[in-house]
């Protein structure tokens, strides 16, 4: 994709969508309102970027994105961190730029596959860290079989929260423990 000529206007671009994504949601967003909010033109985004799902994509690369600040710290009981990472990742994808978030994706990935794949990857790469990390402390401490996909649990976990996220709604107290104990017995040593 050809460069803005000037790199100011064109961060004023990504951080109006990031702006823009948080206080309404991308079906909200319009070229207009991006172009008003970052003091350009409309033709002279549509010259830098086909449309906004590359927009949003290029904001998502280079910024923070949203439900990304979820830390869970980690403990020896292998349940309750799983019901505190299901808790607090449902929670903050719930949040309406949670939900605007994952419901983008999906466009942005219609229309660009390959720039899609990035940004969920992206998105998915912090889980895998934790998911690997807490997976390899229960292998050591005899609560996880040695023969469990670290990368497979990782995916349900990025399913279940992403569907959270599709609905706009948190996951319940039931729902995660029904959840949790489901996959302590797949995965229990």
């Amino acid at each position: 994709m050809p460069r803005p000529r000037s790199e100011k206007a064109r961060q004023s671009v990504l951080e109006a969508m990031r702006r823009a994504l948080a206080a309404d949601g991308y079906e909200a967003v319009t070229i207009e309102g991006l172009a008003e909010s970052a003091e350009v033109s409309k033709q002279t985004i549509y010259r830098w970027w086909p449309s906004k799902a590359a927009i949003l994509g290029e904001a998502l690369l280079e910024g923070a994105v949203p439900g990304s600040d979820v830390v869970v710290p980690m403990t020896d009981d292998l349940g309750a961190d799983l019901r505190a990472w299901f808790t607090a990742v449902s929670a903050g994808l719930a949040r309406p730029e949670g939900v605007s978030l994952a419901r983008a994706l999906i466009e942005v990935t219609a229309a660009d596959p390959e720039l899609g794949l990035v940004l969920n990857e992206r998105l998915a790469a912090p889980i895998r860290e934790w998911v690997s990390e807490r997976v390899s402390r229960g292998r050591s401490d005899g609560d996880v079989r040695a023969d469990v996909d670290a990368a497979a649990v990782a995916d349900e976990f990025i399913a279940i929260a992403s569907y959270s996220a599709l609905i706009g709604k948190p996951l319940s107290a039931e729902r995660v423990d029904e959840t949790v104990v489901r996959l302590l017995r797949g995965i229990a040593g």
